[in-house]
């Protein structure tokens, strides 16, 4: 049989199941210290909970520092954008804005693009918005009266396509897609597609002002009564189009999707931190 010894520097050690009790020395300390006359009966000893948790509202596996890196969270930066582009509504057209919505747009590449989106009394307005320098880049305005379907649905993508996308999304269309022209079809840059693909923004659960921003639910039930009372309304020749509202998957037709898989992973379509370069 073989026989244990102790070596120099190495100490014995017992073994406790794991129901067994650890106690610190301060908790010693506490059940030896007392009236030594009377009987030494175990107490039980009360613990205060940690005051350390925090959750944060309403997701509280969301990361803060993570919400830090989007330049739209910044104190004032979604504000400021919104001042900028009330002003600017009010000096060219004069019209209601009935909302804005912070959204994530999706080209027909399956960009990621993040948008401020408004609607007016009119018009539905897409801003690129540089969160950074806090300016707008580019407004496309799109009239109310000639937007004729809206889809709602679940992303779909050909079966030989390589990089697809989960969740779901809107569609608005202006424009029969079967007009859109090849060159304009296959080009990434195109600013001739006869529509607009949104999802929900990576922020929407980093507080609660961004959770009513951010929310698609919310975008859709203020567009369609401001689309159909646009269409009631008008007087050209679209009038009597009328709008339709289906529920069904948003085709995307991207094979390889080396740009996107690319863009979208390095949030490249986002005012983002990127890191410091250099020393």
């Amino acid at each position: 049989m073989s026989m244990i010894r102790n070596f120099e520097g190495f100490q014995p050690v017992s073994l406790k199941q794991e129901g067994d009790v650890q106690l610190s020395e301060t908790d010693r300390l506490s059940i030896e210290e007392g009236d030594p006359g009377k009987d030494s009966a175990p107490r039980q000893i009360s613990r205060q909970p940690s005051v350390t948790e925090s959750i944060l509202y309403p997701n509280p596996y969301h990361k803060p520092y993570v919400s830090r890196k989007y330049f739209v969270t910044r104190p004032g930066a979604i504000e400021t954008a919104i001042e900028d582009l009330k002003g600017h509504i009010a000096e060219t057209s004069g019209e209601t804005v009935q909302g804005f919505w912070l959204l994530t747009e999706i080209d027909h590449w399956n960009n990621e693009k993040e948008r401020l989106v408004l609607v007016t009394d009119k018009t539905l307005l897409i801003c690129k918005y540089d969160f950074i320098m806090l300016s707008c880049v580019q407004l496309q305005k799109i009239p109310l009266s000639t937007v004729c379907r809206i889809c709602l649905g679940k992303f779909a993508f050909p079966g030989m396509s390589l990089d697809k996308r989960q969740g779901e999304g809107l569609r608005i269309y202006w424009g029969s897609p079967e007009q859109q022209s090849l060159l304009s079809h296959w080009n990434p840059w195109s600013n001739e597609v006869p529509y607009a693909t949104f999802a929900e923004h990576p922020m929407k659960y980093s507080s609660e002002k961004f959770l009513e921003i951010c929310e698609l639910s919310g975008f859709t039930s203020k567009l369609v009564p401001a689309i159909q009372n646009a269409h009631k309304n008008s007087t050209g020749s679209g009038r009597g189009k009328g709008l339709t509202v289906l529920a069904e998957p948003i085709l995307i037709e991207t094979y390889m999707g080396l740009m996107s898989f690319i863009g979208n992973r390095n949030k490249l379509g986002y005012s983002l931190a990127r890191g410091s370069i250099g020393f």
